[in-house]
């Protein structure tokens, strides 16, 4: 490997030793100041046990993601408004985490308020790429041969459904130990390899969060150290949809990111279904993550799962840019 190889990995790397450094620093400082996580009574038994262990370790990773960023931002201006989604979303989240541990009100943010907060990064975030970027309106179709389909006056529409989608998704899988971590580290090795492929500003940041992730997850995995709360969830899917639409790329988060539409898809799904039936239910419990669980599978073989079904899924991903 050359000097030059060695560039377009270095930043996973210092993302990978900031977390590293930063995660048994915070941890002790979230538990003296008390900030465990809540535990739904409704949710799965088991995780009754999992009350009081440190949230908020999001924070760690948004950190280690913003500092790397800031060293490579001169040089690669691209990185601004994945950024801006990836803190723009963490800030949300790390309210939503802060009225649950520190406020005391289980459910944090109200709905309105956390939907009017993801509407407005979205806004901000779609105007940036409109009219500072030379990103447009078209977007690459997977296993086209490289063709690209322009949206033109769907664009808006479809922006938000796929961000919020996909912010809201990424949430919801954030549900057991390490499998938020584990699917997103994929994801975002994916959209490097692409990014480096294709010569994009934004792969220091892509980077950066897996590497970040990487370091996350020595302390994230069964049975976890530190969670990262709706801090780290919901910047890591506002990464996500960033990235991949400075990548003309959003159809792929149907292929790449399907664990994210599966877990929202299937609390939709549930609620509604509940709601016309009178309180009947499609799935034992809802994310779909807690089905399994229910269904007697261990949390550490539903996190295995996910995480290979995400694998293979970004191979295929691979696939669909030829």
């Amino acid at each position: 490997m050359n000097f030059a190889d060695f560039k377009v990995v270095l930043p996973a790397i210092i993302s990978f030793g900031v977390c590293v450094v930063l995660c048994p620093l915070l941890i002790p400082f979230l538990k003296r100041l008390k900030f465990g996580q809540y535990i739904r009574q409704e949710g799965p038994e088991s995780h009754l046990k999992k009350s009081g262990t440190p949230t908020m370790g999001g924070i760690v990773i948004v950190l280690s993601v913003a500092i790397t960023s800031l060293i490579y931002l001169k040089d690669y201006p691209d990185i601004v408004p994945v950024l801006f989604a990836t803190i723009g979303f963490g800030i949300i989240g790390f309210m939503d985490d802060y009225i649950k541990v520190v406020m005391k009100r289980s459910m944090g943010l109200k709905a309105w308020q956390k939907l009017l907060g993801q509407i407005l990064v979205t806004a901000i975030f779609g105007y940036y790429l409109i009219n500072f970027t030379d990103v447009g309106t078209a977007m690459l179709i997977p296993f086209s041969g490289g063709k690209y389909l322009d949206v033109s006056y769907m664009f808006l529409p479809m922006f938000f459904i796929v961000v919020l989608g996909t912010v809201n998704g990424s949430n919801f899988t954030d549900g057991l130990d390490g499998l938020e971590s584990s699917v997103t580290v994929l994801i975002a090795t994916f959209f490097t390899v692409v990014a480096i492929g294709v010569k994009s500003g934004i792969s220091p940041i892509t980077g950066a969060v897996a590497g970040s992730l990487l370091a996350f997850l020595l302390y994230n995995v069964y049975p976890a150290k530190v969670f990262m709360g709706d801090t780290g969830s919901l910047a890591l899917g506002g990464f996500v949809a960033s990235a991949a639409f400075m990548l003309q790329m959003p159809l792929f988060i149907l292929i790449v990111a399907l664990v994210y539409l599966v877990e929202v898809m299937s609390v939709m799904m549930q609620v509604g279904y509940f709601k016309l039936t009178g309180g009947k239910r499609i799935f034992k419990m809802a994310p779909i993550h807690h089905h399994f669980e229910l269904m007697g599978w261990e949390e550490t073989r539903v996190v295995a799962v996910f995480s290979i079904i995400t694998a293979v899924l970004c191979l295929v991903g691979l696939m669909g840019l030829n």
